[in-house]
């Protein structure tokens, strides 16, 4: 479990305010979602690590096969390694609340932590998630609030497949929002700002 087991940059934030982890699409970098962390989560220290596997000189967070076809065992591998990740930011941090928010492959590593390790996030924020096996989770999401943002039109990530991801967190207790919009894979304006509202009214421990 090593603060340093990825690549990865800080924004500071308030002293034991919120803990913000951001995690990037395939083939963008750590820079990627720092300035909407910040934007989203303006007292918030924000963390972003940058995927560990290359695909053609993309940067992921987990190999996959093909479009949509995971490398299950990778994934598991990913997943680990993130979940000591967080959990080493978290315990130097003594964060008031940890929030995760994730783009494509990100919300994909993102959504694999929160079913491995359902008490880590406080809330988190899935953008466009991909998730076309059927989730183990690792105990109990209930009162975990998660946001799912979509696109209608997405050729990445069908919208039945949205659907059955809300059905598989909702199952186990979760809180979840689901916020569409008409178009594809890209991110809109009304899920940023769905984004924010889900961000900001998560509650802060001893407030």
């Amino acid at each position: 479990m090593s603060k340093d087991a990825y690549i990865y940059k800080t924004l500071p934030g308030s002293p034991g305010g919120s803990l913000l982890f951001v995690f990037h699409g395939t083939g963008a970098d750590e820079s990627q979602l720092l300035s909407l962390g910040r934007d989203l989560a303006p007292q918030a220290t924000i963390v972003s690590p940058r995927g560990d596997v290359s695909e053609h000189g993309a940067a992921r967070f987990f190999h996959r096969t093909g479009e949509g076809v995971y490398d299950m065992d990778d994934l598991a591998r990913a997943t680990d390694k993130m979940v000591g990740f967080v959990k080493a930011h978290v315990e130097a941090s003594k964060a008031s609340s940890v929030l995760g928010l994730g783009y494509s492959n990100g919300a994909n590593i993102l959504a694999s932590v929160v079913f491995a390790a359902p008490s880590l996030f406080d809330a988190a924020v899935l953008m466009h998630p991909l998730i076309p096996f059927e989730p183990e989770i690792e105990g109990s999401l209930a009162g975990r609030r998660i946001l799912v943002t979509a696109g209608r039109r997405d050729p990445i990530c069908p919208p039945n497949l949205t659907s059955r991801l809300e059905a598989y967190l909702r199952a186990d207790g979760a809180d979840v929002t689901v916020e569409w919009h008409d178009g594809g894979h890209e991110v809109q304006s009304n899920e940023i700002e769905a984004a924010r509202r889900f961000l900001s009214a998560t509650p802060i421990e001893g407030a």
